[in-house]
């Protein structure tokens, strides 16, 4: 029946003969000082249970595959092993009580249980129970004693005590002697329980009547059953020498010193002798059967019975030594004596500590949380006291702190934050010092590798990039290359490349290009013109492989270069754009430098790709007429004669300032007439005759129409600068005015664009009806200083696709420049000039474009 005592379990076990006849073996469990025990008996079957430690301990059977359930033994054999599958821990080999702790009372086999995910470890003791299984044994089957006759009744004399391997109540329990008239049986108890058998003299012995002794000793067990030995005891009567010697003490007893040297004296034995002669001189020996280790370790001196040191003593091997010395006399026949010594070894700090890692978790995740379980030391030294009192330190530099536990045992766990990046592995340096004087230390060191987690996303080279490429390059050719770099490793450092989805001109940016995914690098779709696309903007996205994944974003700039790809083309004369034939008429009256009309052309490309130039490619006439090289002004050279012929034809080449050259020509036919300024004679002649009381009325007119015109543009101005403000603040030097969603206009988002801008000897101003990226209406004034009469021109865009091309370039044609009020001197034409432009472009609807509205702007 078991009972429960201040926690302890316990449990009252039957004798050996009920557990024989109940079970071939008994198990005893039982949990003392937060450690879990079982008993056995010795001698169990490999595959006998010993115990259910998962349910002992409190563990998940399903769960000891996954946890890595494992047994370590300090006994250096493997004697159990535990099945997991029904957590049961069963016996592995063959376990003999009496070969591994002998003659112990308490024979305690420690196991250490590590269990991983997460680390745990239990400590077991099993206690091996001794069986019956040995029998008592005399080393010597006879013994001789010779008893003087002379020897009184009552003299005692030491038997061989019988050696049984056996402990506890399995070992030698008494002893008998067989039956006679002289003799009987003494049994003395020694201090450590062993039990020494002597001879009894009861009655005095007649050497003459029986010289000879014939005895048998019997040693029995307490076992069950009881096992016995015998030994034949031969007692010959001696005659005369009837004194032995006696020591002075039954038992000596001495402490040394492990280290001490050997041929240093332990203890002296006397005993005396009260005969005389040599029936009283003593020697002193070791007494039969002692051990060969005893007569390695030490020497006794015959004659003064100084025990001395002979071999290394070692306290950590054998802490007690026992012995007998016998001293005996010179006598005839001989007489001895006998006592005992016991020599204790005293300790000395002559081990050094051992450090054992009983299980590491390596490598370790970087992100482990403090107080992790990276690993289980425990320390041992087989020094006593003070001596194996071990102290386990860390090395502070590392992340990592030792927890105590219990029985010397450690936990090595995360002291700090853990970053693979910075450090890939620690070695972690374990010092063991134990408290002796001087006290010794050793050290072990443990590489505890670091795991790497998804802490650190890519990185490109660059925020942002920027790219030039030329126009109409060929499709599929390579853009551009970004690179990521990622501190992290393996999946966690391989990075993917991506284009994040936006916009270009409300078309998806995938449409345009294409990119590796794997290097980074970036494709063309298809070619690119300068004229549709100057700039556009590409997001790129590197992804890692981690769980989960981190991401860092870049941005591409692509800048397309203009290439001369566009031949300029002509605006003007507006009869070009019906043919090659353009048909003008002069008077024949015209003088030198007359103004005979004005070639205007445009180039979609920018830069020095549309500077263009006029040359007269060849004429009826070369010697009448004359073209500005700039302006595209066709003058005459000479006043026009009677001789002339009345039709002349004219081929202007029209040539832009690219690489390669691009080019263009105009053909114009002039027809030479007579009196084309007559009727405007005859009117300048008319108004001349007026009265001059209309002088009054005109002037008039001519102040109302100006302070009318004053108002309504600084109306128009106020108008056009307040929406500015609101709409685009960040249009620069262009002022933007969004229309309203009616008139048939599907885009909501059109804004009106008003630049006054100059090139060269080309002035001019133009609006832009629309969003800067968008195909819209443009109006433009082209004003030349050169001319006679400054033309100004307002275009509306017709509906075929050339023209609208041609128009939307017109600005990234010619550089734009900033338009003051300061520095330019406005005169009231040039004024009315553009509140009528200003009119038609805001109200373009109104305005029936083509046409040109000769104004002297100039």
């Amino acid at each position: 029946m078991g009972f429960s005592e201040g926690g302890i379990m316990r449990t009252k076990l039957p004798t050996w003969r009920t557990l024989s006849w109940w079970h071939p073996f008994f198990l005893l469990w039982s949990t003392i000082d937060a450690q879990t025990r079982y008993s056995i008996p010795e001698e169990l079957k490999p595959g006998a249970v010993v115990g259910n430690i998962a349910k002992d301990l409190g563990l998940v059977v399903s769960e000891l595959y996954r946890r890595d359930l494992r047994i370590t033994s300090e006994a250096g054999k493997q004697f159990f092993n535990v099945d997991l599958g029904k957590g049961e821990l069963v016996v592995a080999d063959r376990i003999d009580r009496e070969d591994l702790c002998g003659q112990r009372a308490s024979c305690l086999l420690p196991l250490e249980l590590v269990i991983n995910n997460p680390l745990q470890l239990h400590r077991i003791e099993i206690e091996i129970l001794d069986t019956n299984d040995n029998s008592p044994v005399f080393t010597t089957k006879e013994k001789v004693v010779k008893i003087a006759e002379l020897v009184n009744p009552g003299a005692r004399f030491p038997l061989e005590a019988a050696q049984d391997p056996d402990v506890g109540i399995n070992s030698v329990r008494s002893y008998l002697l067989n039956k006679n008239e002289h003799f009987k049986l003494s049994v003395k108890n020694q201090k450590d329980g062993r039990k020494t058998p002597e001879l009894v003299l009861e009655k005095p012995l007649d050497r003459e009547r029986l010289p000879v002794h014939n005895l048998i000793l019997t040693a029995v067990d307490g076992g069950d059953p009881v096992r016995s030995g015998t030994s034949d005891i031969t007692v010959i009567v001696l005659d005369n020498n009837d004194n032995a010697p006696q020591f002075e003490r039954n038992v000596y007893e001495a402490n040394v010193s492990e280290n001490v040297t050997p041929g240093s004296e332990v203890l002296r034995v006397k005993a005396t002798d009260q005969d005389e002669g040599l029936n009283g001189e003593i020697e002193y020996f070791f007494a039969e059967l002692t051990a060969d280790l005893i007569m390695s370790l030490f020497d006794i001196e015959s004659s003064t019975g100084s025990i001395i040191v002979k071999g290394v003593l070692d306290r950590e091997n054998n802490a007690l030594h026992r012995f007998d010395v016998t001293a005996k006399d010179k006598g005839n026949p001989e007489m001895d004596g006998h006592c005992s010594v016991e020599v204790r070894v005293t300790d000395i700090n002559d081990n050094i500590p051992e450090i054992i890692v009983t299980s590491l978790t390596s490598p370790v995740p970087e992100d482990s949380v403090l107080g992790t379980v990276i690993a289980l030391i425990s320390a041992k030294d087989p020094d006593s006291g003070e001596n194996g009192k071990v102290t386990l330190t860390v090395s502070s530099d590392s992340p990592f702190k030792l927890n105590p536990s219990v029985s010397n045992h450690y936990s090595l766990v995360t002291n700090g934050k853990l970053d693979r990046e910075t450090y890939s592995h620690y070695n972690v340096k374990i010092s063991a010092a134990d408290s002796g004087k001087p006290a010794l230390r050793s050290d072990k060191t443990i590489l505890v590798e670091l795991l790497d987690t998804n802490d650190n996303a890519p990185v490109f080279s660059q925020n942002s990039y920027n790219v030039y490429l030329k126009e109409n390059g060929v499709p599929g050719s390579i853009l551009f290359s970004v690179s990521a770099s990622d501190l992290d490793s393996g999946e966690n450092a391989k990075i993917s490349y991506s284009i994040l989805d936006s916009k270009v001109h409300d078309v998806s940016v995938s449409s345009y290009v294409y990119m590796n995914s794997e290097n980074g690098s970036i494709y063309s779709m298809h070619s690119f013109d300068y004229e549709k696309l100057k700039v556009f903007e590409i997001h790129v996205q590197a992804k890692d492989q981690g769980s989960p994944s981190l991401s860092s974003n870049a941005t591409v700039h692509v800048f397309i270069l203009d290439q001369n790809d566009n031949a300029p083309a002509v605006i003007y004369p507006s009869s070009a754009a019906l043919g090659s034939l353009s048909h003008q008429r002069m008077p024949r009256s015209a003088k030198a430098g007359h103004l005979v009309t004005k070639v205007t052309a445009v180039d979609a490309d920018s830069g020095h790709n549309a500077w263009i130039s006029y040359r007269l490619a060849e004429a009826t006439d070369a010697s009448l007429f004359t073209v500005s090289l700039y302006t595209g002004e066709v003058r005459t050279k000479r006043a026009v004669s009677e001789q002339d012929d009345s039709s002349q034809r004219l081929i202007l080449e029209i040539k832009d300032d690219g690489e390669p050259l691009q080019s263009a020509t105009v053909t114009v036919s002039i027809l030479l007439e007579d009196a084309l300024h007559e009727p405007i004679s005859e009117l300048r002649h008319h108004k001349a005759s007026e009265p001059s009381k209309k002088t009054g009325r005109i002037t008039l007119y001519l102040i109302l129409s100006l302070a009318s015109v004053s108002v309504l543009s600084l109306l128009t101005f106020v108008i056009l600068a307040v929406k500015c403000m609101r709409n685009s603040r960040s249009s620069g030097s262009c002022c933007c005015m969004r229309r309203s969603d009616s008139d048939d206009y599907k885009n909501p988002n059109r804004n009106l664009q008003i630049q006054l801008n100059t090139d060269g000897p080309i002035k001019y101003v133009e609006v832009l009806g629309g969003d800067m990226m968008s195909q819209s209406q443009s109006f433009r004034s082209c004003m030349s200083p050169m001319s006679e009469y400054s033309d100004f021109t307002l275009i509306k865009p017709s509906s075929t696709t050339d023209f609208k091309e041609v128009i939307s370039v017109l600005d990234a044609s010619l550089p734009d420049s900033t338009w003051t009020f300061e520095s330019q001197q406005v005169s009231i034409k040039k004024l009315s000039c553009v509140y009528f432009f200003l009119f038609s472009c805001l109200k373009p609807e109104k305005v029936y474009m083509p046409f040109i509205i000769p104004l002297s702007c100039q």
